[in-house]
């Protein structure tokens, strides 16, 4: 009978040595796994402000209807206007500004912490929140700054008229279709029950 020669038992030294320690991200790395979502909210958050700040210099609060001074854009259908909205989408809670602001500040607090469970890394999500992201800090801003969200696109389908709203609005709302669209195509793993 032959005995196996034995093999020495690895020094574990030598193996910390040789394994490499685990990386860390740098912040520009960081920002960088989340660049579509940056660039998409900083051009819905520049295109918001600028719009509301043309509005705003150019016509006074309550503007609405073409006999306050509205502007027609198309007759009967679409024109641009200035409201102020203190309430939240359709003038929910309304009167309710500084409650929506910390409302808002707490849905962004709340994307950043739970990222990772959102899937923020997939870049359907990214534009999603991108949007999302854009359209809740432009109307935060308005809340801060005017105590309401300045909006200003007005459309009307014959005896119908939509509320008003603006580019954030937009912004929030496309984004949460994108996210139930694309949550709804490719929803999350299971884990199996073993």
């Amino acid at each position: 009978m032959t005995s196996s020669p034995r093999v020495p038992a690895p020094d574990p030294e030598a193996v910390a040595a040789d394994t490499p320690a685990p990386t860390t991200l740098g912040v520009g790395q960081r920002l960088g796994a989340y660049r579509l979502l940056w660039v998409l909210a900083i051009v819905v958050l520049v295109l918001d402000q600028l719009t509301k700040l043309w509005i705003v210099e150019r016509m006074p609060l309550g503007t609405y209807g073409p006999e306050r001074g509205a502007i027609t854009i198309i007759d009967g259908f679409f024109y641009l206007v200035h409201v102020g909205n203190t309430g939240a989408a359709w003038s929910l809670f309304t009167g309710r500004s500084t409650l929506l602001a910390l409302l808002a500040g707490s849905t962004l607090a709340a994307i950043y912490f739970w990222r990772r469970a959102l899937g923020l890394r997939d870049r359907m999500v990214q534009l999603s929140f991108g949007l999302l992201c854009g359209g809740i800090v432009g109307n935060l801003i308005d809340r801060v700054a005017y105590g309401h969200v300045v909006d200003f696109l007005d459309f009307h389908f014959g005896s119908y008229v939509y509320p008003t709203f603006n580019v954030a609005d937009s912004g929030i709302c496309i984004g949460v279709g994108i996210y139930l669209i694309h949550s709804l195509r490719h929803p999350p793993e299971q884990e199996s029950n073993k």
